[in-house]
């Protein structure tokens, strides 16, 4: 706890309730700093280490940076008070330097409210050393001279009184610096009376450096206070003078050394890009006082590392700043992540990360309590957790909320299912015009680049939003598509809240926001689409454009030419976006539509078929898409049907698809060809197999008719054919399944070279979303192992349920074959014989009956009753290929060492 809420406190009359301002962890955060501070410590503890060295790199200066109401004008007054000592979390620990080295911490605030001027920051300065109980000759009088040369009708100290900094420091600092002035006049055998004559005083001073008196001696080590002396006394010189304090500072006897460290709060209020004047003055502080330590912290990094600043400000480029020019890293909370402490030249710009869950259920717990137990139930924490995003501004909010609605009802959780308008303000506040309207735009989307960016924003140049990139709230991801995106709790809000800024944007300005960024992101998507594709950019460009066409109504346009590339790769990553915003459902839209219809061919990977079946159901019964679209939802429907068992079904659809000559025609084709197969009319397959071309696969088509024949080497070749006609047209989910059924049927020949053929097709798996061809691949692999004494009826079993909850009639018909050719290799008389009985009831409606066939060749034995299938080259063939497989693995396994 850190004190107490005083807004918790006036918001009711419940005289029992305890507000305390809640303070979590933030222990990485006083880990960097200690670690810094403690090589900045050993640093001008060096005989290196020379006060007036203008021109070596600063290392002195640490930055903590983030969103507005991350936390960070709490975690600068907890340092400070850290930094002092009684006031650090026990959590915390001790520093390294305890006991060894006095920290002074001095904390300014320069928030445009708090009025702090830079005059107002070198007093503070000066008054906090007043502390030492000792004058500081070289500034105080440069000081004072300076002082009664601006401030002719104002004394020093009714400012030092008017302005608080007495209060806080004590009065110690007007009398230390009459002291000086005597001090330096009695040296110079001035008159008592010229003491006070400060112009004549310094003047005298000067002189008596310039001729290397003795009798300043004192002063006459540091080099350029003649010069300063000399000079106007206006801003311009004051902004020096921090050099004559860090030479007194250095002069400080043994044992006596202390160590400034200036923590300068709301540093964004400093100034902006254009207008440095205040920052130049600052920035010429930190380098003057290199044997001070400063924190900074506020909503964006300090650019001083950036040599483009040259002529803005006096000291840039990565040489005079390392720590500032090192990348950026992030800290969060100590229970998220672990840091590693940023030592002398490492990176000394720390974004201010979220708080975890933990802290937040903290933060909430200890906020409001009464009787020692929280005010907030565990329930109402959670939620306002889960939206807070983890930005304390959102709890602190939140929390004042909680106190409102308690005034006539106690709370309840759907009331924290809430955004703030107040958010907004915070993040508008500082950006300009230009900027606002891109952060506005940006918020439409998951993540974004500099040029998408722009072209939502319908802006003729990219410099607001290449200035937006480098705020806190834009999180960057080098690794993703758009290596942009907002911080979660800002997006959200900004499109959801009541804006109640000056340039709110109306319904029309959203939508017409929404239809450029939905333009830009088919634009980015169509400039690679005739080249190499690019499979993660059409996906990122689905996902977020079915989202902005879903939620304001857009036309699908390109959306249409993308859900083609997307369903041609047979990849099937997974689309669904979230949820509406304003959480209605059903179909009411052709992008409503889309997304079902895509979502429904993804999640096919995951769900039974029967699910699959009724999704699709629902979006071709909607008739929302267009023609070719509609097409796609039948097409996939009857696949479903098929896989289910219902082949007058599927037959319908597939013949409804190649009646139309559409896209999916030769598919479709290809669809009636397996369900040929599967009524095991092969003839009738066979024919239509050679009419299909590429476009329907012909070659696994061909495949597929030729392993129930038994004729492995053949169907291995029309495989090996497809696989590599997919490569060469860089269909990868097309290539995969291939393959798997290439490594499927030579596993019933060669289990070697089978094995190497599975682990092709492991390979060409990784990083695709296909269920059946993964089955496909382990069946092979039990096939492949079919007859040794490894345990193949439990991982048989494991694959049944497996199997089953995809609802994949085909896989199990597979399996129950592979164990067949198992139990025949083995002999296994009473095994065959039950997974025959197996297969005649996953078969009874007609469907792959030939399997049943199939076992009974395997096992030599005769059918029970004429077949009705249709072999190519008649059943005597077919049933010696069978057996022949069978004899085959019982000699190699007989012959195996």
């Amino acid at each position: 706890m850190a004190g107490r809420d005083l807004r918790a406190l006036f918001s009711t009359n419940d005289r029992q309730l305890e507000a305390g301002e809640a303070f979590t962890n933030r222990q990485l955060q006083w880990e960097l700093v200690a670690a810094a501070l403690t090589g900045h410590l050993q640093s001008t503890a060096g005989p290196a280490f020379d006060v007036e060295d203008l021109e070596a790199p600063r290392d002195n200066i640490m930055v903590f940076h983030g969103v507005g109401g991350i936390g960070k004008t709490t975690l600068s007054r907890k340092l400070e008070a850290a930094l002092a000592g009684p006031g650090r979390p026990a959590q915390w620990g001790a520093p390294t330097w305890a006991g060894q080295r006095t920290i002074l911490p001095v904390r300014i605030d320069l928030a445009r409210s708090a009025g702090t001027s830079f005059e107002d920051l070198v007093l503070t300065i000066r008054a906090a050393l007043s502390s030492l109980g000792r004058p500081l000759p070289a500034f105080d009088l440069a000081l004072r001279r300076y002082w009664e040369q601006q401030h002719p009708a104002e004394p020093l100290e009714e400012y030092l009184h008017r302005g608080g900094l007495a209060g806080r420091f004590g009065k110690a600092m007007p009398q230390q610096m009459q002291s000086a002035m005597a001090d330096v006049a009695q040296a110079l055998l001035l008159p008592g009376t010229v003491g006070t004559a400060i112009g004549q005083l310094t003047g005298s001073l000067a002189r008596a450096l310039r001729e290397r008196r003795q009798t300043v001696r004192a002063l006459a080590g540091c080099a350029r206070l003649a010069d300063l002396l000399e000079a106007d006394p206006d801003l311009e010189a004051l902004s020096f003078y921090p050099h004559l304090l860090a030479w007194e500072l250095a002069q400080l006897p043994a044992g006596k050394h202390v160590t400034p460290v200036i923590l300068l709060d709301t540093f964004e209020d400093v100034g902006d890009r254009t207008h440095r004047d205040l920052e130049r003055l600052i920035q010429r502080v930190v380098w003057l006082m290199p044997n001070a330590f400063f924190i900074v912290t506020g909503r964006s990094r300090v650019q001083w590392a950036d040599p483009a600043l040259q002529g803005q400000l006096d000291y840039t480029g990565a040489t005079a700043w390392p720590g500032l020019a090192a990348p950026a890293s992030t800290v969060p909370t100590a229970r998220t992540a672990g840091a590693t402490p940023l030592g002398p030249g490492r990176g000394r710009q720390v974004l201010v990360g979220d708080f975890s869950p933990e802290d937040c259920d903290d933060y909430l717990a200890h906020r409001l309590s009464r009787d020692g137990q929280p005010l907030i139930g565990e329930t109402i924490r959670q939620v306002i957790t889960g939206r807070s995003h983890g930005l304390p501004l959102y709890l602190d909010l939140s929390v004042l909320r909680f106190l409102e609605i308690r005034r006539t009802r106690e709370p309840a959780p759907d009331d924290f299912d809430h955004d703030f308008p107040a958010l907004i303000a915070r993040t508008l506040s500082d950006l300009t015009p230009d900027e606002r309207h891109v952060l506005r735009s940006i918020s439409l989307l998951d993540a974004f680049d500099l040029t998408l960016a722009t072209a939502a924003a319908g802006l003729p140049h990219q410099a607001p939003a290449q200035r937006l990139i480098e705020r806190p709230f834009v999180r960057e991801n080098p690794f993703n598509v758009w290596p942009y995106h907002l911080h979660g709790l800002i997006r959200s809000t900004l499109h959801s809240a009541g804006d109640a800024t000056d340039d709110r944007w109306t319904d029309t300005d959203w939508q017409q926001a929404a239809t450029r960024t939905l333009a830009a992101l088919g634009n980015q998507w169509s400039a690679t689409a005739g080249s190499v594709p690019d499979r993660m950019l059409l996906v990122g460009c689905l996902r977020q454009g079915l989202t902005l066409a879903r939620d304001f109504r857009l036309d699908l346009g390109w959306l249409t030419d993308a859900a083609w590339a997307y369903v041609s790769d047979s990849v099937w990553e997974p689309l669904a976006p979230p949820a509406r915003p304003d959480r209605t459902g059903g179909l009411q839209t052709p992008a409503d539509a889309l997304v079902e219809l895509l979502a429904a061919l993804a999640r096919r990977q995951h769900e039974h078929r029967s699910v699959t079946a009724s999704r699709l159901t629902a979006v071709t019964s909607s008739h929302l898409l267009p023609a070719d679209l509609h097409e796609m939802g039948v097409y996939y429907l009857a696949k479903a049907h098929r896989d289910l068992g219902d082949s007058a079904a599927s037959r319908r659809g597939m013949q409804l698809v190649a009646d139309g000559n559409g896209r999916l025609s030769p598919a479709a084709r290809r669809g009636l060809a397996h369900l040929a197969r599967l009524a095991g009319d092969f003839p009738t397959a066979y024919n239509v197999a050679q009419t299909l071309g590429w476009a329907g696969r012909q070659h696994r088509v061909e495949g597929d008719i030729l392993w129930p024949h038994g004729d492995m080497d053949r169907a291995a070749a029309a495989y090996a054919t497809a696989r590599d006609q997919a490569e060469q047209h860089g269909i990868a989910g097309e290539r995969a399944t291939s393959q798997a059924q290439r490594a499927f049927v030579l596993a019933f020949t060669d289990p070697t070279t089978a094995a190497d053929e599975l682990h092709l097709a492991q390979q060409l798996l990784t990083g695709l979303d296909l269920r059946a061809t993964t089955l496909t691949t382990r069946i092979a692999s039990l096939a492949a192992d079919a007859g040794s004494t490894g345990d193949l009826t439990g991982r048989a079993h494991a694959l049944r349920t497996d199997i089953d909850s995809a609802g994949l009639t085909a896989a199990q018909a597979a399996l129950e074959l592979a164990l067949c050719f198992h139990h025949a290799v083995l002999g296994s008389h009473d095994e065959v014989t039950s997974t025959i009985l197996q297969l005649q009831n996953l078969t009874r409606n007609g469907d792959y009956a030939y399997y049943t066939d199939i076992a009974h060749f395997m096992a030599n034995r005769t059918l029970d009753a004429p077949s009705p299938t249709r072999w190519t080259d008649g059943e005597t063939a077919t049933r010696e290929r069978w057996r022949t497989l069978v004899t085959a693995r019982q000699r190699h396994l007989n012959h195996a060492p």
